[in-house]
């Protein structure tokens, strides 16, 4: 059974040679058409990707009927499902950390050599470890930048967090993930499904006039977010020296 599934395969859990991995499974196995290659373009881009906060890569199967790539397995799953879950209770700190580490595993992409757009960078592909980091995920839609701006015909992904141009079929380029993360960071403060109740050409209509070249970095990002932890750090610090005090007055002298 799969442990979760998405547009182009489905997830399992499995063991490889005494390590847990995770095993993306393609649903189309025919490698003369287009699997073939979404294949070679995911597994190009991962191997070549080393950093704390992306998925490790660990291998690949060429051979249908089992056309396959293997990573690091990661097992809190998603986090979508940590957000969304029922009696859901991720603390604002812990949360805020999540951001910082999506925020910098997405720099690591965005200051490569050549540039590494995602393109489809949302909650379900952020996956979480035992000691709660994130880690970027499923390279399935994205492209490597040689030029200013990409172009793809393609229209797979989710709507509720992808960029208006991208929903639009327009030239993109990085700023489009900077968009999916904004996305992310209201989840992350407000722990709801983005754009719940929407269907799909609502969301594209109000986010039609939305500028690319306005969204920051995530250089930007990352210091303005270590900026909100470390005043949230003071704040904690300072409410349990007041408690401490507070207490201490209304014990019995």
């Amino acid at each position: 059974m799969p442990c979760c599934a998405g547009s182009y395969g489905e997830v399992y859990h499995g063991d490889w040679f005494g390590t847990e991995v995770a095993v993306k499974k393609f649903l189309d196995q025919d490698l003369s058409g287009d699997a073939l290659v979404q294949f070679k373009c995911e597994a190009e881009i991962m191997l070549r990707l080393r950093h704390p906060n992306v998925v490790l890569f660990m291998g690949a199967v060429t051979r249908p009927p089992h056309l396959s790539i293997l990573t690091e397995f990661l097992p809190r799953g998603s986090l979508y499902r940590l957000l969304h879950r029922p009696n859901s209770q991720v603390d604002e700190k812990r949360r805020m950390r999540m951001a910082i580490d999506v925020a910098k595993g997405m720099n690591y992409l965005h200051t490569s050599h050549p540039t590494i757009v995602h393109r489809d960078l949302k909650s379900p592909n952020l996956l979480v470890d035992k000691n709660w980091n994130v880690k970027v995920c499923d390279f399935g839609l994205s492209r490597i930048k040689h030029h200013t701006f990409l172009s793809s015909k393609s229209t797979a992904g989710t709507p509720e967090w992808m960029a208006p141009e991208v929903l639009r079929n327009e030239p993109a380029n990085e700023k489009c993930d900077i968009y999916s993360f904004g996305v992310i960071l209201w989840e992350l403060a407000t722990c709801q499904i983005p754009w719940k109740g929407l269907n799909p050409m609502q969301i594209i209509r109000d986010c039609w006039q939305l500028e690319p070249n306005l969204r920051p970095s995530f250089a930007q990002l990352i210091s303005r977010l270590l900026q909100h932890v470390q005043h949230l750090v003071v704040e904690t610090t300072n409410y349990r020296k007041f408690n401490s005090r507070l207490t201490g007055t209304m014990l019995p002298q």
